[in-house]
């Protein structure tokens, strides 16, 4: 089958396409044929070394696609079903993956393979942050700080359904529809120099903030918060300096979260929390963008421009 295979910790020129050998289940395991791979921006972190590794290795943790194997104890699944994966064993920038019986989530028909490698990661950073971490209430206000990308859409989705109010920035216009569409009640473009004051005027200072680039935006969120209020960062490129008499002032919380350190028992309310949404359809994963696999390189760029706009997956 053909794989990218990382043998050196690098930038996006070191995804490189390979012929290797078709992964065999064993006894708990199930063999996924992957019709499409979630891009996630941990992806280029784990690509480049930052998390340490051995090499070589194939990346990714979010697909989609069809058991074609099972194990010999393996009675949930049976070849056919349409799964999503939740991590691997061997990695799902490939044809094939092979997972653990337990990695592996039904798919419904109404969502298709595209859709399905945008679950995981995106949905579970999105439930953890708000819930398991934010603890977000119905009506708190919700600031969804950078909402157009895959987990802001996410986050967006779930805050909606939770009955929060929702305010979200996007970067471009295209991304400030989207956000609307997915269920913002309030959006803000982050280039706008007023948007600060202008999400202060609308709410008073907002309950809870979910951050998707904390080295630029930490210090403005502290200022935006209402007393005991909670900012969430999930993702950040950097460092920043802060002003902690500010957070002080407030009362105020933050708190850190990555999906690769949930427990046993949130992974398996993060499962049932996107089954119950993919069941009530208030759960959609938008695609903004598709590659070839072999054009992962470009995928892996592509994920770090500024301007996101929903999920970007790559198609064996």
């Amino acid at each position: 089958m053909q794989a990218i295979r990382v043998e050196e910790f690098g930038g996006p020129d070191v995804l490189r396409v390979r012929e290797i050998e078709n992964p065999s289940p064993g006894r708990d395991e199930v063999l996924v044929e992957i019709r499409a791979v979630g891009v996630n921006p941990v992806d280029t972190y784990i690509r480049a070394g930052a998390r340490g590794g051995s090499l070589p290795f194939t990346p990714g943790m979010d697909g989609a696609g069809l058991i074609a194997a099972v194990g010999e104890e393996v009675t949930e699944w049976k070849v056919g079903d349409r799964v999503f994966t939740c991590r691997s064993i061997t990695g799902t920038y490939a044809e094939y993956a092979l997972c653990h019986k337990d990695q592996v989530q039904p798919l419904p028909e109404k969502i298709s393979f595209e859709q399905g490698a945008g679950l995981f990661v995106p949905y579970g950073t999105a439930y953890a942050a708000l819930v398991l971490r934010g603890y977000a209430r119905p009506g708190e206000t919700v600031l969804v700080h950078g909402g157009s990308g895959g987990v802001g859409t996410a986050t967006i989705q779930f805050a909606a359904a939770r009955g929060c109010t929702v305010i979200a920035t996007a970067g471009t216009e295209r991304g400030l529809q989207l956000v609307r569409e997915q269920g913002a009640h309030y959006a803000f473009s982050h280039n706008d120099p007023n948007y600060l004051k202008s999400i202060m005027d609308l709410t008073g200072g907002v309950h809870l903030v979910i951050e998707m680039l904390a080295n630029v935006n930490l210090q403005r969120d502290i200022e935006l918060l209402r007393p005991r209020g909670r900012i969430v960062v999930v993702g950040s490129r950097g460092t920043i300096e802060i002003d902690p008499r500010s957070l002080m002032s407030k009362n105020g919380t933050v708190t850190g979260m990555t999906l690769l350190e949930i427990s046993d028992e949130e992974r398996s309310e993060i499962y049932a929390a996107i089954g119950a949404g993919l069941k009530a359809e208030i759960l959609a994963p938008i695609v903004g963008r598709s590659f070839p696999l072999s054009e992962a390189a470009a995928a892996h760029s592509a994920i770090l421009e500024p301007g996101s706009y929903g999920k970007i997956v790559l198609l064996p």
